[in-house]
């Protein structure tokens, strides 16, 4: 519940934002909760409107911190300098995330690792690592419908002892992406379809802080199969994902 009180306050990450999101739509309660506490924030805007600070109180707390009063002028010139350094920090922002957009193959797919890793740890420490849980592709493959650009390729891999958990969407680059989630034994896989360019191609970290990351691209798209399995299973899974001819 304290998780629904922190979205609605915008104190959410991307990524958790958007899992609320989705469990609310999913579960009653949540959604309860919800509308109660927008409820009570209204009520408390109508009926509790804001106070205006009394006449003089910015003079003493001035004086009382020795601060040197601000002329109008300077305050004009200061005003001034924020919204520049405002459009600055806007504009070296959107650099940035062209820059990240455009960062060489070996250092992109570095990033997207560590992204995808705490996005696996974050999914192991939550209640379930799912948003869908179901066994059946036909089930989780069309829930990804209208919440990420396009529908991952689920196949079947119970008879090889790598069933299907059930699915959840993570953010990658503030892009929405499918996480298909299987397991072995007691591990947990995630595999994370990115967009890709095209080829089919290994590359980017082998493991991070323990787990171990296997990654290859195929029609378009990049997966990526992050787990604590040791790395010739890992590798096994994603031989047996990527020669399946069975899917929805």
């Amino acid at each position: 519940m304290l998780l629904v009180h922190a979205y609605l306050d915008g104190e959410l990450d991307p990524a958790n934002a958007l899992s609320i999101a989705q469990q609310m739509g999913q579960e009653p309660a949540l959604a309860a909760e919800a509308k109660r506490v927008k409820e009570l924030q209204k009520l408390i805007h109508e009926r509790l409107p804001r106070e205006e600070a009394p006449p003089g109180l910015r003079a003493r707390i001035e004086s009382s911190i020795g601060a040197i009063p601000v002329r109008r002028e300077t305050a004009s010139w200061a005003a001034s300098w924020r919204t520049l350094a405002a459009s600055i920090a806007v504009t070296a922002m959107l650099a940035s995330t062209s820059t990240w957009l455009v960062v060489d193959s070996q250092q992109r797919p570095a990033l997207v690792a560590q992204t995808l890793v705490s996005d696996h740890i974050r999914a192991m420490m939550a209640a379930q690592p799912v948003d869908v849980v179901s066994s059946d592709r036909h089930t989780v493959k069309p829930w990804f419908n209208g919440r990420v650009p396009s529908s991952p390729r689920v196949v079947d891999l119970a008879m090889d002892d790598f069933p299907l958990v059930g699915g959840r969407i993570d953010v990658v680059g503030r892009t929405p992406v499918s996480t298909l989630v299987y397991r072995h034994a007691k591990h947990i896989i995630s595999l994370t379809a990115v967009p890709g360019d095209g080829k089919l191609t290994a590359g980017g970290p082998g493991s991070i802080d323990g787990y171990n990351i296997v990654r290859w691209t195929e029609n378009g798209m990049s997966y990526w199969a992050i787990s604590d399995l040791e790395m010739k299973e890992l590798e096994t899974f994603a031989r047996l994902f990527r020669t399946s001819a069975t899917e929805l």
